[in-house]
């Protein structure tokens, strides 16, 4: 590893790096001080209930940093960029920090962005990063919890190697960090443009970087990644002009004095693919280096009006409670009754389902389009993009056209612009950054719009949205398609992951056709009702599971049903939790497994069933395992309402009140699975009201079981929706009567109308089930 040279002498004296490309000298007019009073944290807003760190430990991989609702950037500490399971950079039972970038994604399986690393150094520079749990050998530090604090719109933590204190705060566009240092003749900050949360894979394949001013730099990368062609441009300002300003590039590592080598001092910019920026300084105790930071996907200019536009001062307190302010604006749409635990979990679960989908236009309305053409939206709208589509459009986006139906149009006209700009005409499957990861099965975009075209969203063209859904389904080209429709499913000698896909591809397509018949066309309607059916000719009646077919109808051989093979027949799960994805169709699922008798009795086995992978009979594991029931999964997000559809109620009365209280909760490790951009926050927040979207676009939502004595739904319409919940305890958790708007309700089913209207669902609960309520007539 290159190592550096021990200082002395003149100010930096001699180092060994990997080649100096430039050198800019600022000699600073005069140096801050004292550091400005502690950032304020708590507003006494809803957003004092938010602990960022719930997730960031385990299975969640959430980020602790700050970002605004909906943000494009999300400052963050960095712990590892190398570890594909750390995918959004930072793992809470890491010993070191690397260093702080500035963008993140929430949640996901698959790691990226960790867009330019900021790191404060003391003594000799270091210019690359070691090992985790080898501090000494890179520009990593270890560091304290004890010293770390995590809230809506601030972070805080100290370095040991420099003894540096780091704050962090963001708004939309745009964020500040605020670096605390000790005295020292030899302190720095590097900007490492080579830094990308790679998982080991991605790579960068061009950067750039250049020396504005004496307090200004601006860069530019192109990552191969997950995105395989993702272009994003920083700015940053400094408070105080750097003492001098280095490039750095790797190649031949050489010694470059800085006082007797003057060849260099007029080159500002430089490009390559591993460049860092220096900016050095003599520092007094405690002394504050703030810098203002900003990104742009379309152009180091926009960036820099990004910065100058959303920050245009130097009060760090005055952005973080700026932030702060945005988020009790937008968790207001909640209000609750419960303890500390319920509202931190509460209102943490709905920031994480607020994080994504980013923002993606600059403040002058440009952004990047998925052809790579620079386009402007219109005035009154926003772009966005990040969309995980196969996670969250279980229960995200149906939270959104609940609470968030001006957002949730504005993404889905962004969904519409990618489809316009798809060579292919394809809405998209998995978007980040104006690219199409192909990451996921189905063609989840279209239940996304579906659900908001039956529940009656505005500022969507719908004529022309169907088109695109339509287009979609019906393209040949996509993943077996046009076998799914000439056989009526996919053949798994033609395409992996068959059995997920013809399931899916059956409920999308139903959301088609309910799509189709709120608009009057019937033709559409029938067609995409027959391929809704399609499930059905995948289940083995003699094994009595779903299971693969080829081409000329053969059964798959050899069949487990639990097991797993990367590449199988199935997407991230087996037969046992697929078998169940016919959300659209329960009732015909259930004739198919003879009836609610032999469905409830498998929905039982699930639940108990011992596996290698699960820890044992009815024993959760650290994946959300419980059985062969997966939390930590999406597809088994519906599964435990089936029994609520299925005529035994209180037995999902009972596994949802068992798993919200062992798998969420407000500590670093109380998320069992990936958040997946809000969907398993989602997934909590409909099950504390006592209600979960099982097939978006039906028109319906089950009931469950509350999980809270109290939750207020503040609607987009303006209409209010109110669950309360009489003798809710860890021991009543089962409903003894339903009232709506003070009548009786007996049903499981309850239509999205009902809520969107707005009322009053009020549940009785007591220790033992009423096996009376609920019980949906056995047709």
């Amino acid at each position: 590893m290159m190592r550096t040279s021990k200082l002395n002498g003149s100010f930096w004296g001699r180092m060994v790096v990997p080649g100096v490309i430039g050198l800019v000298s600022f000699m600073a007019a005069g140096l801050a001080a004292s550091p400005e009073p502690r950032a304020i944290v708590s507003t006494g807003g809803l957003s004092d209930f938010v602990r960022p760190l719930i997730g960031t430990k385990g299975e969640g991989n959430v980020y602790p940093g700050p970002s605004a609702p909906f943000g494009l950037v999300q400052l963050s500490p960095d712990t590892d960029k190398k570890l594909w399971a750390t995918a959004s950079g930072y793992e809470y039972s890491d010993p070191t920090i690397l260093g702080f970038s500035l963008t993140h994604l929430s949640g996901t399986g698959i790691p990226d962005l960790g867009d330019f690393l900021f790191v404060p150094q003391v003594g000799d520079p270091v210019f690359i990063s070691g090992e985790k749990d080898k501090p000494e050998e890179g520009y990593q530090s270890t560091y304290s919890h004890d010293t770390e604090v995590a809230s809506a719109g601030y972070y805080k933590v100290t370095l040991d190697k420099p003894g540096v204190t780091v704050e962090l705060a963001a708004v939309t566009r745009a964020g500040m960090m605020q670096f605390t240092f000790p005295a020292s003749e030899q302190a720095s900050i590097m900007t490492d443009l080579a830094h990308v949360l790679s998982g080991g894979r991605w790579q960068i394949a061009q950067s750039h970087v250049r020396i504005e001013d004496k307090s200004t730099v601006t860069g530019y990368h192109l990552v191969n990644g997950w995105a395989k062609e993702r272009h994003i441009f920083f700015a940053a300002r400094y408070s105080r002009p750097f003492d001098e300003g280095l490039i750095i590039s790797g190649g031949k590592p050489v010694i470059y004095d800085s006082h007797a080598n003057y060849r260099f001092r007029s080159r500002n910019e430089a490009a390559g693919k591993d460049l860092r920026f220096l900016a050095r300084y003599k520092t007094t105790e405690n002394e504050v280096i703030k810098v203002k930071v900003a990104v742009s996907t379309v152009s180091a200019a926009n960036a820099l009006e990004n910065l100058d536009a959303e920050i245009p001062h130097w009060d760090f307190n005055k952005v973080v409670n700026e932030c702060c302010k945005l988020w009790d604006t937008e968790l207001s749409c909640f209000a609750l009754e419960g303890d500390q635990l319920e509202k931190e979990t509460f209102y943490t679960a709905l920031y994480h389902a607020f994080l994504m989908p980013n923002t993606h236009q600059d403040v002058n309305g440009q952004y990047r389009g998925f052809d790579h053409n620079f386009y402007t939206v219109e005035k009154g709208t926003n772009k966005y993009t990040v969309f995980s589509l196969w996670d969250t459009y279980r229960a995200t986006h149906p939270l959104f056209c609940l609470v968030n139906a001006k957002r949730n149009a504005d993404m889905i006209n962004s969904m519409l612009a990618h489809y316009d700009q798809s060579v292919d005409k394809l809405l998209p499957v998995w978007e980040l950054q104006a690219n199409e990861t192909w990451c996921m099965i189905g063609y989840h975009a279209v239940p996304v719009i579906a659900d908001a075209c039956i529940n009656g969203l505005k500022g969507i063209d719908w004529e022309r949205a169907f088109e695109a859904v339509k287009t979609t389904a019906m393209n040949p080209d996509y993943d077996a398609v046009a076998d799914y429709e000439r056989l009526g499913w996919v053949p798994f000698d033609k395409e992996n992951e068959a059995v997920s896909k013809t399931l899916e591809y059956a409920y999308d397509d139903y959301t088609i056709a309910q799509m189709a018949k709120a608009l009057g066309k019937t033709d559409d309607y029938n067609y995409f009702m027959k391929r809704a059916g399609y499930y059905k000719n995948i289940y083995d009646p003699e094994t009595g599971f779903m299971r693969g077919r080829d081409s000329k109808g053969n059964w798959r051989e050899p069949f487990d049903p639990q097991g797993f093979v990367q590449g199988g027949d199935f997407t991230e799960g087996t037969s046992w939790q697929y078998s169940w994805y016919v959300p659209h169709d329960v009732p015909g699922l259930t004739k198919l497994m003879g009836g609610r008798k032999n469905f409830c009795e498998r929905l039982d086995k699930l639940f108990t069933l011992v596996s290698s992978e699960s820890a044992g009979s009815e024993v959760d594991d650290l994946f959300g395992r419980i059985g062969e029931y997966w939390h930590g999964n999406e597809p088994s997000h519906h599964i435990i309402y089936l029994y609520s559809m299925a005529g035994q109620p209180w037995k999902a009365q009972k596994l949802l009140s068992h798993v919200v209280k062992t798998q969420y909760g407000n500590q670093p490790g109380s998320l069992t699975g990936n958040d997946d951009c809000g969907q398993m926050s989602a997934w909590y927040m409909f099950t504390c009201m006592g209600f979960y979207p099982v097939a978006p676009a039906s028109g319906e939502y089950v009931i469950g079981a509350p999980q809270m004595k109290a939750i207020t739904m503040k609607l987009t319409n303006g209409n209010t929706f109110a669950m309360t919940a009489e003798n809710l305890s860890d021991e009543n958790v089962y409903i003894q009567s339903v009232t709506l708007n003070g009548k009786a309700w007996n049903s499981p089913i309850l239509p999205c109308a009902e809520v969107f209207k707005g009322g009053k669902l009020h549940f009785v609960m007591g220790s033992e089930p009423n096996k009376a309520w609920g019980v949906l007539p056995n047709n």
